[in-house]
């Protein structure tokens, strides 16, 4: 089953992490959510404390999502995804609707996606974890890659001690590196009736203007809001507003 953390009180709000992510992402914007709500932050499959498989695919990290609620018994769900997770969501919610009250699909559109991901990639296997004393050590090699610190501060975020000495990532990297046409794949164009808003950045182009005609055809019950001066991380990037836009469409 996947590892997941509760917060709060109240009906469920279930948070889904991107690629490369986990429950830990969500932590802070979870806090505030659970004035309101009993927040559950999952770990996806091949992230996060869940456990690693050799399959990566939405239709499996959706059942993996419904074996989860089904072990507690959740109904009326609010189910929120980030990038790789809003798809989870978008599957989840074309297979087992029934459960859901309202779906939050935060930067992430229906169509497939070119590679784009091969810096961060490089930048994660310039790391011999074996070689390092402390996190620090990794972070300067791994600046070579990728100069955002935020990005670099996001992948970190996925090292542990595995052993006095030995750090090693949460996440199975052989495997999402192999998938990767799979996570960036386009959704079925099956229609989803469940009340849904996407939030996107202002900053980022994973959900253009061009492409809500598509998106509005599978999602006919929806509505777009754009997060000014963010980009595709808008809940770090732009958290107060955020979370002002998500209660906003949940407790109307």
């Amino acid at each position: 089953m996947l590892h997941y953390r509760v917060l709060g009180k109240g009906d469920p709000l279930v948070i889904l992490h991107g690629l490369f992510g986990s429950s830990d992402n969500w932590q802070s914007q979870a806090k505030i959510f659970a004035e309101f709500y009993t927040v559950y932050l999952v770990d996806l499959r091949n992230h996060g404390h869940s456990f690693w498989s050799e399959e990566h695919s939405y239709v499996l990290m959706a059942k993996d999502l419904w074996d989860l609620t089904e072990e507690l018994n959740l109904k009326n769900i609010i189910l929120l995804g980030h990038s790789m997770g809003a798809k989870v969501a978008m599957t989840f919610a074309q297979q087992y609707p029934t459960i859901l009250k309202k779906l939050i699909l935060v930067d992430m559109g229906i169509k497939q996606y070119p590679m784009h991901h091969q810096h961060i990639l490089a930048g994660i296997k310039s790391l011999n974890l074996s070689e390092y004393a402390s996190r620090g050590e990794a972070e300067r090699v791994l600046e070579v890659h990728l100069e955002n610190p935020g990005v670099r501060q996001f992948l970190l975020k996925n090292l542990y001690w595995k052993t006095k000495g030995e750090l090693a990532w949460r996440m199975n990297v052989p495997i999402l590196e192999k998938k990767m046409g799979e996570i960036l794949s386009a959704i079925p164009k099956q229609v989803v009736l469940t009340t849904t808003i996407f939030i996107r950045g202002e900053l980022s182009n994973y959900i253009l203007d061009e492409d809500i005609p598509d998106i509005e055809n599978v999602f006919p019950d929806s509505e777009f809001e754009t997060i000014l001066g963010a980009g595709h991380w808008v809940h770090a990037e732009a958290q107060e507003e955020f979370i002002h836009v998500v209660l906003g469409f949940c407790l109307r």
